[in-house]
C-alpha cells in the first residue's frame, strides 16, 4: 500500500493510542461487567440443511465486526469488505473518506444445520456493535461506519425487519434502532491488510480498548455459541 494509505489505515490505532489511558478503565467495565441479554428472534425459520448461508453485515469499523464473528460456531469464514456504495468499485482509500457511499461490512459464510440467520442477528445486535449510533461507532464517524443489515433474499428480509420491530417495541435500548435494512448488490473485498485484522494485531491500541471488549462480551453471553479458537483464514 502506498505511504497515504497506510497512514489513513493507521489512524484508528494512533487515535486509541493517544486516548489510551482515558479508555482504559472505561472497556475494562465493558469487558468485565454482563452484557444485556437480547429476546432470540421471534421469527426464525428453523435450521437448514443446506450446505452453506451468507450474512453481509455492517457495523462501523469492520475489525471488531470481523473478530466477533470469527468466534462463532457455525460461522465458516469471515472476510471484510465493502457494500451498499454507489460506485461499481470500492476500496480503503474512497471509503474511509465517504467519497462512494459503500459500508464497512462483514460477509459471515456459515453452516445454517448449526446457527440460524437469526442467531447471527440476535449476536450482531447483542454484541457486534450498538445498532442505536446513526453513522457511527465508537471513535469512527461517518456513512461508511453505519448500522446496516445487507439482505440476500426476501427471507433475510423478514427475519430481519421482523427482529428489529421485536426489539424497538421490547424498548430493549434506550433509544430507537437506526439499521438500515437494504437489499443486497455487491460485496466489494477489502484488502488484505485489513482481513484477519484483529487476530493478527491483538496489542493494536484500537483492538484493545474497541474490539477485543466485543469478544469478551460474546464468550459471556452466548457461551454456547462461542469458539475459543477464530478461524483462522478468512475470504479474500
Amino acid at each position: 500500500m502506498d505511504i497515504r494509505t497506510l497512514a489513513r489505515c493507521s489512524l484508528r490505532a494512533l487515535l486509541a493510542a493517544a486516548v489510551c489511558t482515558a479508555l482504559l478503565a472505561c472497556n475494562a467495565g465493558i469487558a468485565s461487567s454482563k452484557p444485556v441479554a437480547l429476546p432470540d428472534p421471534e421469527i426464525d425459520p428453523p435450521f437448514s440443511t443446506s450446505d452453506s448461508a451468507t450474512a453481509v453485515l455492517a457495523g462501523g469499523c469492520f475489525w471488531g465486526v470481523e473478530a466477533v464473528f470469527e468466534h462463532v460456531k457455525g460461522v465458516r469464514q469471515v472476510s471484510s469488505g465493502y457494500a451498499g456504495g454507489d460506485a461499481d468499485d470500492a476500496n480503503y482509500h474512497a471509503v474511509s473518506r465517504g467519497r462512494s457511499d459503500h459500508a464497512e461490512v462483514v460477509k459471515v459464510v456459515y453452516d445454517p444445520s448449526q446457527i440460524s440467520y437469526g442467531q447471527l442477528l440476535k449476536v450482531f445486535f447483542s454484541v457486534a456493535h450498538d445498532p442505536t449510533q446513526l453513522n457511527r461507532q465508537g471513535p469512527d464517524r461517518g456513512r461508511q461506519y453505519r448500522s446496516a443489515i445487507f439482505y440476500g433474499d426476501a427471507q433475510q428480509k423478514r427475519i430481519a425487519q421482523a427482529y428489529v420491530a421485536q426489539l424497538d417495541a421490547a424498548k430493549a435500548f434506550p433509544s430507537p434502532i437506526v439499521t438500515q435494512l437494504v437489499p443486497l448488490q455487491k460485496f466489494h473485498p477489502a484488502e488484505a491488510y485489513h482481513q484477519d485484522y484483529a487476530r493478527l494485531h491483538p496489542n493494536d491500541p484500537y483492538i484493545v480498548h474497541n474490539d477485543a471488549p466485543k469478544v469478551v462480551a460474546l464468550k459471556q453471553q452466548f457461551p454456547k455459541l462461542y469458539r475459543p479458537e477464530p478461524i483462522a483464514v478468512s475470504v479474500r
